[in-house]
């Protein structure tokens, strides 16, 4: 809730003519579009012509514009968009609260960007980032504040005019209070969790390689050849011949040869040794460790919200009530209090121990000062623990 009697309602749309339209539409139903703002992603710069740096249209208004206008009957919000450069997100361009929001001096874009802006506006924050990312994409976002009696019929405009539900299906985004959502439609909250999936696949450890080759190697053996000659002597002899020699006294003739032994090689081819190649198959058992996330829903019992409500109100008229700030701008500083404090987390802690981890969470979270919200936050911490 923003206020007493009051509801934030959001419609997200595919594109400014239809968030325009819309817009206008509201108007004419009696709406205050001091409680309308449009915010829409630009980064194509498609819209850029229909901005200056005050927020005004310029000569070149763009088919975006004019569409929104011939549907709407005016350029309505269209006329009053502003373009502004989100840190970390990017080009947008806006209208109205919101608009005013992210570009005041320490409240916008350097203290929580558009998720920052939109939980100020009464979303909550886990809604919050899902239409951040929508806008992101190009989404165009219709954000209302209004009263009670007319917040139905806002709804019934947005609706009417193409608003998708943050899964994509046609209907307004939700009317929102500090807790519930007031359409009282099924939240879901889905559970992630991560299972380890182990297999294997081949690695190579070593790898053996075997060349053969032929080579030439020089051998010598030693081996005994025999060699013939014949040799003719004539020796003088003076003696009776006797019938031996008269038996040889005739013709005819007598062959001696030579003879000479020489090497003859041949070679024989054998098997000396033989290398033999093999593998050995070892089977091992390895324990795989790694770790694996798993969506832990906690549902806390925060107690009577409308008491709780009237208690943190009465903190604020009582401690800013002369500030110049609305309830709105310190609501989150109570929830958040009131949030951790009854976190079984933070059980045993006491203030004092549990604030450096406090703040370092608020500060992560982009919303603002700690020491500028310290005392609502501390409020909600007593809030719960029943010390208020």
């Amino acid at each position: 809730m923003t206020g007493t009697g009051t509801r934030t309602v959001v419609g997200l749309f595919d594109n400014v003519e239809d968030a325009n339209r819309a817009a206008n539409q509201l108007e004419q139903a009696g709406i205050s579009r001091s409680g309308v703002s449009l915010i829409a992603g630009d980064e194509s710069g498609r819209y850029a012509e229909t901005t200056s740096g005050t927020g005004q249209v310029g000569q070149g208004t763009s088919s975006g514009a004019r569409a929104g206008a011939a549907a709407g009957g005016g350029l309505g919000l269209a006329a009053s968009l502003t373009s502004i450069a989100i840190p970390g997100f990017g080009p947008v361009v806006a209208a109205g609260p919101l608009a005013a929001t992210l570009t005041g001096a320490g409240v916008g874009a350097a203290a929580g960007g558009l998720v920052g802006g939109l939980t100020r506006a009464g979303i909550p924050e886990q809604d919050a980032r899902i239409y951040s990312e929508r806008v992101k994409r190009g989404g165009a976002l219709l954000t209302v504040q209004t009263d009670e009696q007319l917040a139905d019929r806002a709804a019934e405009i947005l609706d009417n005019n193409g608003a998708r539900e943050i899964d994509g299906t046609t209907g307004a985004g939700g009317e929102f209070d500090d807790r519930t959502d007031r359409n009282g439609g099924e939240r879901v909250i889905p559970v992630v969790e991560e299972r380890l999936n182990v297999g294997k696949r081949p690695a190579g450890l070593r790898a053996v390689r075997v060349y053969s080759e032929v080579r030439q190697q020089p051998v010598e053996e030693q081996v005994s050849l025999r060699e013939e000659h014949v040799r003719v002597e004539r020796r003088p002899v003076d003696r009776p011949a006797t019938e031996a020699d008269f038996g040889a006294f005739r013709e005819g003739t007598i062959e001696l040869t030579e003879t000479r032994e020489e090497p003859v090689i041949s070679k024989e081819a054998r098997v000396v040794e033989e290398v033999v190649l093999n593998k050995d198959v070892n089977v091992r058992t390895e324990n795989v460790r790694d770790t694996v996330r798993k969506t832990d829903v906690r549902v806390e019992n925060l107690g009577d919200v409308t008491e709780h409500d009237r208690d943190f109100r009465g903190d604020y008229e009582t401690r800013y009530g002369r500030s110049g700030k609305g309830y709105d701008y310190y609501a989150p500083g109570y929830q958040f209090g009131s949030t951790h404090g009854s976190d079984a987390r933070y059980k045993n802690h006491e203030w004092n121990t549990a604030e450096p981890e406090l703040r370092r969470d608020w500060e992560a979270k982009g919303h603002g000062k700690w020491e500028e919200f310290k005392d609502t936050i501390r409020h909600g911490w007593d809030r719960v623990r029943g010390r208020r």
